[in-house]
């Protein structure tokens, strides 16, 4: 009976950690915070608390004789929370140059039920008719500032790969308007392609990530080659691709007259709604439309998510290893402070305090390792330069993005696994007879 009541009491303090431990990585930091001052309080203003604060006191100032013993929490801590802060930087990274390539007051428009661009087809009859719909905003002569875009995939030698290697970049066929709908691209180096031409402007991390995108230099794409005639920067997603004449792209490709999407500029955020039940009720048409900024959101959704997966489950496997080293240097702690915690619990310390002060000292040798850890990812992979495929047709550019959230996130992994390391050594050092420890020392 002592056995099951024993296995019972372990399950339910299991499942209270586990429950505990999800709450506390999804709590918002003012949450945290608030939780911390009314932990500070109870120390500054009850009885029990000053005794945890007091014998905390004693632990941390023989840390420097336990130095190794120390080592082993911090560092194992500190590797966990710079792989986790690594993984959740370069899906912050990608989700982030994705959302800035959108806005609520520029939509985007594709054939029904369509994924992405490059799933779509729109003939030339529909792109007419988006063109047209009211809510688009009108430049100074009165034209829709609406671009119809033709999206394909081509082939490019990689810039770090074989002589053989190549990687799949995103061409896209553009007009005029192109440059009305998206302000934030701009030349920083040669001209505008010419219409009718096999002329490219290519975005500056496709440079980087691709040979031969030198401006005035000549390259194949589809059956011909091209003239790269400018470099452009935009700060987003559309500085991973090519740009070329739609009509000249259709042609090489052999798309005919059809587009893949019409990307539009809204007289503003609020039009969006009238412009896209306009679209939807107009018999020629069978189009979804959506903000820049849902699209692009949406897009990113997806990689995000299994980069983050991924950086959970690699940090959650790294932080049980830590959590056990944390128990074997706490536990070898707490039997060679046995005579001094009998000693204070002799005296009237009681229980509390006693498990209070193991897992305060324990927390901090996290959070020294959090910290440690996340200045060492800081360093390492904020603004590190990466790509991967997205929307199933090009590469796109990225930069990790080490983020005050990505950061805090980091502190909460390690301050968890601090609290299991410290828990069970705190809970024997509290149940540890008196009388025995005092004969064993």
């Amino acid at each position: 009976m002592k056995k099951i009541r024993s296995f019972f009491g372990g399950l339910g303090l299991f499942l209270v950690v586990a429950i505990g431990l999800a709450g506390w990585l999804a709590l918002p930091w003012y949450v945290l915070l608030g939780l911390a001052l009314l932990f500070a309080l109870w120390m500054l203003l009850t009885r029990r608390g000053r005794q945890a604060g007091s014998v905390t006191q004693v632990g941390v100032s023989t840390i420097g004789q336990r130095l190794g013993a120390s080592s082993v929490i911090v560092i194992g801590i500190a590797g966990v929370v710079a792989v986790l802060t690594a993984m959740l930087a370069m899906a912050e990274g990608y989700r982030e140059t994705l959302r800035k390539s959108g806005s609520e007051d520029t939509a985007i428009v594709m054939r029904g039920a369509s994924a992405a661009e490059v799933m779509s087809t729109l003939d030339h009859d529909s792109v007419n008719a988006i063109s047209q719909t009211a809510g688009i905003a009108r430049d100074a002569q009165g034209r829709p500032i609406a671009s119809a875009e033709l999206v394909v995939a081509a082939n490019l030698p990689l810039r770090d790969g074989g002589p053989d290697e190549d990687g799949s970049v995103q061409l896209r066929g553009v007009g005029e308007q192109a440059w009305a709908v998206r302000p934030n691209v701009q030349l920083v180096e040669g001209r505008r392609f010419d219409s009718g031409k096999r002329e490219v402007v290519v975005g500056a991390n496709a440079q980087r990530q691709f040979r031969g995108l030198e401006v005035g230099k000549q390259i194949r794409l589809g059956s011909e080659l091209w003239t790269v005639v400018g470099v452009f920067r935009s700060g987003d997603a559309m500085e991973s691709e090519l740009w070329g004449d739609a009509d000249v792209v259709a042609t090489t490709y052999r798309r005919g007259s059809t587009r893949t999407s019409v990307t539009a500029r809204l007289e503003n955020a609020a039009a969006f709604k009238g412009f896209k039940a306009a679209l939807a009720a107009d018999p020629r048409l069978d189009v979804d439309a959506s903000t820049t900024l849902e699209y692009f959101s949406k897009q990113s959704e997806q990689m995000t998510n299994i980069i983050r997966i991924i950086g959970i489950v690699v940090g959650a496997i790294m932080a049980i290893g830590a959590v056990f080293g944390a128990l074997n240097t706490m536990f070898a702690t707490v039997a060679n402070r046995a005579r001094e915690i009998a000693t204070l619990r002799a005296i009237g310390f009681r229980s509390l305090p006693v498990v209070v002060a193991v897992m305060l000292e324990t927390m901090l040798l996290a959070l020294v390792g959090g910290l440690i850890g996340g200045l060492v990812a800081w360093a390492i992979f904020n603004g590190y330069t990466a790509s991967t495929i997205a929307g199933g047709v090009g590469q796109l550019t990225f930069e990790f993005k080490v983020s005050p959230a990505v950061l805090w996130t980091g502190l909460k992994w390690a301050l968890a696994i601090g609290f299991v390391g410290g828990l069970f050594p705190a809970l024997r050092a509290a149940r540890l007879p008196v009388t025995e420890a005092l004969r064993a020392a």
